[in-house]
């Protein structure tokens, strides 16, 4: 692959790019071969056709123009790499007049690219950085959250009350009809849970085993279409009331829930864990305050442009993490209220917050020649290498074959760079995040 990168205003650039015969030449047989999949000609077994007849057959005009279907998106990927520039957002791409035999494919494209930042001052600075310790009543919820889990349940003699469990049968029924899903038997309800239809578990307050209560209730109006709106019955048995018993806050307690000897270990080993993933917490932010400390002294032009391609694909990179969980892109603008380009609106000033701390880390890995070496990068390398039961030496050339190494190299060297700036950063101490609620 040749090409030639063209700088243009507002941070884009043009790239010309030259596919080699050969390769034209190949991807053009490749077609040639998919396409002679489904023709059938005398004499030849279905699938069996030589490119060449296949090139004969349909003309090599055809073929050549699905070769470039199928094999562009490659070529652009390839185009990217070897002009060495870093893309934002989508290209404006323009193929050139289909080869003749024996001749190169021409096309070229327009993309943005990461904007140039003016380094300021970026060693020393002042940054922020929290304290963290283990507030009591973090560790107190921490605690209450291990008693629930050991709680039991105790069968009482009582009127069921809010907070209390209830074993129960019940049929339901619509103008006296019995419904799909309306029965149930030895079903266990915590009453004030909101598991069930409003109104549903506040009529069992008050009853105790052996009650019959009938319970009169109206499905919502976003329930299962055939039952929206409709008033319902059900008769529901009482059959069991339970009451949870959580256990005693003492030693025993901390030695049979946690395998500790006393309660006052349970609570040290809690606050220890908290401050660990508090500290996690911190640090990650004191290196990204540290890079805004930086991005502050710099000069780096983002034009708008820029920042709304940059907004767009922060919102697919969501959507595409949120597919895995089956939601689409309707569902995801239903249940978020807005529409699409109000989200990206919203999105746009981490966007260009986003591009200038890679302008600025790009001019300081520049500025300060920050280049990984080989231990750094099988270092990198090892956690990888041993799930996928292989040498970090063989991941290396693995990742160098595909052309993806690069992309690791700038990933380190990045880092480094914000080590740099945290490393030499004043801390100065930031008064505590108030705890959030769990």
């Amino acid at each position: 692959m040749k090409t030639t990168v063209t700088e243009l205003p507002e941070s884009r650039v043009r790239v010309e790019a030259e596919v080699p015969a050969k390769e034209v030449d190949a991807a053009v047989n490749r077609a040639a071969q998919t396409l002679g999949k489904d023709i059938r000609m005398p004499g030849f077994r279905k699938g069996k056709i030589p490119a060449t007849v296949v090139l004969q057959r349909i003309g090599r005009e055809s073929v050549l123009d699905e070769a470039v279907r199928s094999a562009l998106g490659k070529w652009y990927v390839a185009a990217l790499d070897d002009s060495g520039i870093h893309p934002v957002g989508d290209p404006d791409l323009k193929l050139g007049d289909l080869p003749a035999a024996g001749a190169p494919l021409e096309f070229s494209f327009e993309i943005g690219v990461r904007p140039v930042a003016t380094l300021g001052e970026y060693k020393g600075l002042e940054v922020e950085k929290l304290s963290v310790e283990a507030a009591p009543e973090e560790i107190d919820a921490q605690i209450e959250q291990l008693r629930e889990r050991s709680a039991r349940l105790d069968t009482v003699e009582e009127a069921a009350a809010k907070g209390d469990f209830v074993v129960m049968d019940y049929l339901g029924t619509i103008d006296g009809e019995p419904f799909d899903g309306g029965e149930g038997r030895d079903q266990l309800l915590e009453l004030g849970s909101g598991r069930l239809i409003p109104g549903f578990e506040e009529q069992l307050e008050g009853a105790k085993a052996g009650d019959d209560v009938t319970v009169k209730v109206t499905f919502p109006e976003d329930y299962v279409e055939h039952l929206a709106n409709k008033d319902a019955e059900f008769a529901v048995t009482v059959k069991e009331v339970k009451r949870k018993e959580l256990p005693a806050l003492d030693d025993t307690f901390a030695e049979e829930a946690a395998g500790f000897d006393s309660l006052d270990e349970l609570r040290e080993d809690i606050a220890g864990k908290l401050r660990e993933d508090a500290e996690k917490i911190a640090d990650g932010k004191f290196r990204e305050a540290a890079l805004d400390a930086a991005v502050a002294n710099a000069t780096v032009e983002v034009p708008e442009a820029l920042v709304q391609a940059r907004a767009s694909e922060l919102f697919e990179r969501m959507m595409h993490q949120l597919s895995h969980q089956g939601i689409g892109k309707d569902m995801y603008l239903q249940i978020s209220g807005k529409t699409e380009e109000e989200i990206l609106e919203e999105a746009a000033p981490d966007a260009e917050q986003a591009l200038k701390r890679e302008a600025v880390l790009a001019a300081i890995v520049e500025a300060e020649a920050l280049v990984p070496g080989d231990g750094e990068v099988l270092d990198a390398l090892q956690t990888t290498a041993v799930s996928e039961k292989t040498t970090p030496e063989k991941l290396r050339a693995k990742l160098e074959k595909a052309g993806r190494l690069d992309e690791l190299m700038e990933d380190l060297a990045q880092r480094a760079a914000i080590d740099l700036l945290t490393e030499s950063a004043v801390v100065v101490e930031a008064k505590p995040e108030p705890a959030e609620k769990s």
